[in-house]
């Protein structure tokens, strides 16, 4: 029977429609689609319109509304990350219905998505650069442009947050003397260029990150050509400088990090001897000290890439004694010990850059012959790498690369 109460009723005192049933919402990015089904009994006039409301205490439905004439309505400008509940009004033209049961609990999330950034571009004559790129987990397809980092750079580390991604050190030009201490950041929800985040405890390149959805840790890497022992950390939601962190065990340039949401891993690159290292190495990232020894990858070479869920790491390609690798190695992140066969590169690259998704790894450029192809994996099954989608504009080697959902955030 249509309401007949209170305020719902129009003046004249015919009847509002009664309140729609089956809410049911599909959370997005920021927004939430919400359908429902609308009321047999329209009152006495046609049904005109529809409002959707939103709380986020099941209380006060004012954290987002808008309306429409049928399901689904869209909510926008909502909070990512915070837990929602909405209801539907019927609207008629005496009045408006009361408001349907609160829908089921649902959490706008933004998107799994990577940034890949920097880099040496073939068509500048291996000139670092300073684009960024973003893509979707969801689905196949190439890079759009995000935006730009605040200074060119090949060899820097990246990791972040599920909302902000960091982008330290690096190499501004191709010779000595031009390494980078900066932090940038960036929103991964929205595209724009770099912001000052702050400093490394020194200038360096070819450096390893890893971390977790609170902090980063950059591992490593190379000044002037001499190898450094440093691990910086900083507290990603928190600018400022780095602290120091700890030493790594082998000193090393040219490798590559990842990890779980406890656990750091970083190994492969170009050890004191100028040789290539099969050595990988953990911290814990909640507590500061020196890295530990881990296990060996299947062959020692430098400039792999590496990526995560929660529970796997894999380390692919890379240049070792025997010229360019297409492998791809896995490690069960808990439990110590040496890298297991995982499956192949579509073809034989090193200065590649890797992140991942939950379930999803992904390989970004590369050396050997430039290339802009990015390939993919299912990181819970082992088996060869498949076509992902292309980076934007020219090939592009020794980038890096980071997402809102790599192994220290899942």
């Amino acid at each position: 029977m249509a309401n007949r109460n209170g305020g719902f009723i129009g003046t004249d005192g015919l009847d509002a429609p009664d309140p729609p049933t089956a809410v049911t919402p599909t959370a997005g990015s920021e927004q939430v689609s919400v359908a429902f089904t609308a009321p047999t009994d329209v009152g006495t006039s046609a049904i005109t319109g529809f409002v959707v409301q939103v709380s986020t205490n099941d209380t006060d439905y004012s954290a987002g509304s808008n309306t429409g004439t049928s399901s689904p309505i869209v909510v926008s400008s909502l909070t990512n990350d915070t837990a929602a509940t909405a209801k539907v009004w019927a609207i008629n033209a005496y009045g408006t219905s009361a408001p349907s049961s609160a829908s089921a609990s649902f959490t706008p999330t933004l998107p799994s998505r990577a940034l890949v950034f920097g880099g040496t571009a073939q068509a500048g004559g291996d000139a670092p650069v300073n684009q960024v790129d973003l893509f979707d987990f969801s689905s196949l397809g190439n890079g759009t442009d995000f935006g730009d980092l605040s200074v060119e750079r090949k060899g820097a580390g990246g990791t972040g947050s599920t909302t902000r991604t960091l982008v330290a050190g690096g190499e501004s030009q191709n010779a000595d003397g031009y390494e980078l201490a900066s932090i940038d950041y960036f929103s991964i929800a929205s595209a724009g260029n770099a912001s000052d985040f702050g400093d490394l405890t020194d200038d360096r390149y070819f450096l390893a990150a890893t971390g977790s959805s609170t902090r980063s840790v950059f591992i490593g890497g190379e000044d002037s050509g001499n190898k450094v022992n440093v691990m910086d950390y900083v507290t990603i939601a928190s600018l400022g400088n780095a602290t120091d962190f700890g030493d790594v065990a082998v000193r090393c340039t040219q490798g590559q990090g990842c990890g779980s949401t406890t656990r750091g891993l970083h190994g492969g690159g170009k050890n004191l001897n100028n040789s290539t290292s099969d050595v990988v190495e953990y911290i814990t990232i909640a507590n500061t000290g020196n890295s530990t020894d881990f296990g060996n990858l299947s062959s020692a070479r430098r400039y792999v890439a590496a990526c995560s869920n929660s529970t796997r790491a894999l380390f692919a390609g890379g240049d070792g004694s025997g010229g360019d690798e297409n492998t791809i190695d896995y490690f069960t992140i808990a439990s110590l010990g040496n890298a297991t066969d995982f499956g192949n590169l579509i073809a034989v690259k090193n200065g590649l850059a890797g992140t991942a998704s939950s379930t999803i790894g992904c390989f970004f450029g590369g050396v050997s012959a430039y290339t802009n192809d990015c390939q993919k994996v299912t990181i819970g099954s082992t088996g060869n790498a498949a076509y992902f989608g292309e980076l934007v504009g020219n090939a592009r080697g020794y980038l890096g690369a980071a997402s809102n959902v790599h192994g220290g955030i899942s």
